[in-house]
């Protein structure tokens, strides 16, 4: 997808955002008759509208303000999604918008809705003519948005685009070693440094959570550092993200037992693929941030070496860990990656990760369930990007009896905590590992879509990193 500023009226199909039925004549070549009709559609509690000029279209999106901005702004995302369905439904290969509503970005939020719509994973589908999306390019008016706002939107999007990929790639083709290649890739695209950690070099480090994970599978783990390092950095010790990459997860001995349980297991990497995703963007955006991210990667199976529930694993921090479930393997990769963190003296620790089922189930699809150590005011600033951005966060807290939960009997403490407060207790496993200001994003419930939601399709949605280049692009900014 495309998104360019015009300095001259486009002669092509246009969209206009409105906030006013009455103001409809201030479209260009409209009739009386196509304003009686846009006025009645609208009446009819309808937002859009479409006219068929025969040479192009017009569509009209009457903008309707909710109660707060962020809900204003969602629903254009979600009229975007619904413009989206329509242009491609004629065909249109391209569109300029038009603002003339008081929302000053209405134009780019529209946009990024039907974008965010518009994605689309092909690579494995033979015939590809008939069911390819027409859309190509998005235009916007001279006055309707700023260059700096269209080149971040052209960076996000394709920031966006790259990891849904990369969630979307089944097993078959994205190992710990493909991930780590695709993720290097990235880097020379946009211009960060990524360093790879081959299985040798974590046998030598001993870094044991990762490594027992991978002793079920035939294919080397991987552990992969991304450094994005600006001429003039706003902070003085670096923003460290960690994403979760597990490329497939069967649960190991600890077989999943429900149906389907295992249809979507290619996604439990989608942490890995947020975090590189938001690094391609902070370096295309140079953002003057020092900023770090690390991904553990590897395959969960059960295979003749696999560990197994009761197993003691000595972690990369020297604490031991005892295995009484092997499905709650991405906490052993994050436990290493979150100690290897605490040698760049952080200022901030951010991960996110497919990590519990109690997440997805407490709040679904409508939110990440969220908690750490970092400041309030931290904490502040991520609520509010998440409104903003409509991604919403959940704060559990990590109380001293959730560390109970966790307590072993015969190592340093276990990696499950029991039935109840399951997103909790792995968020005070993962806390054991930090002694830093933390933020922790289990986002197990909106990473991967099995039914197209809004201007979320089918399979990866990259749900959290709006959120997260929303927090950073505001980072040390009064």
């Amino acid at each position: 997808m495309e998104f360019k500023l015009l300095q001259k009226p486009s002669k092509k199909h246009q969209v206009y955002i409105t906030d006013d039925a009455n103001k409809l004549t201030q479209i260009s070549g409209i009739t009386e008759e196509e304003v009686a009709f846009a006025t009645a559609t609208f009446n009819a509690e309808q937002t859009i509208v479409t006219i068929n000029k025969y040479g192009y279209f017009i569509f009209i999106y009457l903008l309707k303000n909710k109660k707060t901005d962020w809900q204003t702004l969602e629903a254009c995302r979600k009229a975007g999604a619904e413009l989206q369905t329509i242009c491609n439904k004629y065909k249109l290969d391209e569109i300029t918008i038009t603002n003339l509503s008081a929302t000053n970005d209405a134009a780019t939020i529209l946009a990024e809705g039907i974008a965010l719509a518009n994605y689309q994973f092909l690579k494995y589908r033979t015939e590809t003519k008939k069911i390819t999306n027409s859309l190509l390019r998005i235009f916007f008016s001279k006055d309707s948005a700023t260059v700096k706002e269209v080149a971040q939107l052209n960076i996000v999007i394709d920031a966006i685009y790259r990891a849904r990929t990369l969630v979307n790639e089944p097993l078959n083709y994205l190992s710990a070693e493909q991930l780590a290649k695709e993720i290097t890739l990235m880097g020379g695209d946009s211009g960060f440094k990524v360093t790879v950690l081959n299985k040798a070099r974590l046998e030598k480090e001993k870094m044991g959570g990762i490594l027992s994970v991978n002793r079920g599978s035939i294919d080397p783990p991987t552990f992969t550092i991304m450094e994005y390092v600006p001429k003039k950095a706003l902070n003085k010790k670096p923003i460290v993200l960690v994403g979760k990459g597990v490329v497939y997860d069967t649960g190991g001995l600890s077989l999943k037992p429900t149906a389907n349980s295992m249809d979507r297991m290619k996604s439990d990497m989608s942490g890995a693929a947020l975090v590189s995703g938001a690094m391609y963007a902070i370096a295309k955006m140079q953002l003057p941030l020092h900023v770090i991210a690390l991904v553990p990667a590897t395959d969960n199976r059960p295979g003749e070496q696999a560990y197994v529930p009761g197993d003691v694993i000595t972690m990369y921090s020297g604490a031991t860990v005892e295995v009484l479930n092997t499905d709650a393997e991405g906490r052993m990769l994050l436990g290493d990656a979150l100690h290897w963190a605490k040698r760049y003296k952080p200022e901030l620790v951010i991960d996110f990760a497919t990590l519990t089922g109690a997440a997805s189930a407490a709040v679904g699809e409508h939110g990440i369930v969220c908690m750490g150590t970092a400041a309030d005011e931290t904490k502040q600033a991520f609520r509010e990007s998440g409104f903003r951005q409509y991604e919403r966060l959940v704060e559990y807290p990590l109380w001293d009896e959730y560390g109970d939960q966790i307590k072993s009997d015969i190592a340093d403490i276990k990696n499950v905590g029991g039935p109840s407060g399951g997103a909790i207790t792995a968020g005070k496993f993962l806390e054991h590992f930090t002694d830093y200001p933390w933020m922790h994003f289990d986002i197990a419930g909106v990473s991967f879509n099995t039914t197209r939601r809004n201007y979320f399709p089918i399979g990866g949605t990259a749900y959290g990193m709006r959120m997260l280049l929303d927090f950073l692009t505001h980072y040390g900014k009064a």
